[in-house]
Order: structure tokens, then sequence, then C-alpha cells
């Protein structure tokens, strides 16, 4: 445990040091590329009003995205009916975007392990 705590430490040093030496390179790098969403002036008032504004839009955009998960239902409740008439093609793509949502689900697990595939560390 110790010899472990030792490494973090000696990481999290070279990794404070890169961030010092690199990190205003970055920053100033990466404010140049994405100026054209910088809002003027850059301050916490407008900061503020910013977050409103995303989280007021977000709640506006409920009633859109419930009809379209209702209308998502409906296709599929509709190809469920007809699902003698479904093509190989379809079932093919509804199988792999099943496999790749557990994939998803699978890699998860593996980092909520803290990338081990055996077990949780104890």
């Amino acid at each position: 445990m110790a010899s472990k705590l030792q490494q973090l430490q000696s990481q999290a040093c070279q990794a404070s040091k890169f961030v010092a030496k690199h990190g205003t390179a970055y920053y100033k790098q990466l404010l140049e590329q994405n100026k054209q969403y910088i809002q003027e002036p850059p301050t916490v008032e407008k900061c503020n009003e910013l977050a409103k504004q995303l989280f007021y839009t977000r709640l506006a955009s409920i009633p859109g995205r419930t009809e379209s998960f209702w209308k998502e239902l409906d296709y599929v409740k509709q190809l469920w009916k007809n699902r003698k008439e479904l093509k190989v093609e379809d079932a093919g793509i509804a199988a792999l975007f099943g496999m790749e949502c557990f994939a998803w689900y699978c890699a998860g697990e593996i980092v909520g392990r803290g990338f081990t595939f055996t077990g949780y560390y104890v």
C-alpha cells in the first residue's frame, strides 16, 4: 500500500511539472482555436447568464424530446406488430445495436473496477 502511495505521489509530481511547463501554452492555444465561442466580456456575470440560458433552454427542449421519444416508440411498436415482414437487414442492425450497448456496458464495468478484468481492488 505504501509503495502504491509513493508511486501515485511521483506520478502526481510528474504531472504537475508537465502542467507547469506546458499548461500556459496549451491554454493559450485552446483559447485561440475556440475564440469564436468566447462571449465578450468574459465575466462571472456573463458565465452565470449563459449557465441559466443553457439550463432553461434544456428545460424548454423537454417537450420536443418527449415527442421524439413517443414517435420512436410508436415506430418500434409498429415494427413489432409487423415482425413477420421484418427484413434480415433490419434484424441484423438491431442485433448489432444490442451488441454495441452490451459492449459499452462492459467497458463501463471495467472502468468502474479500475481498469481490471478480474474484479474490484480490495
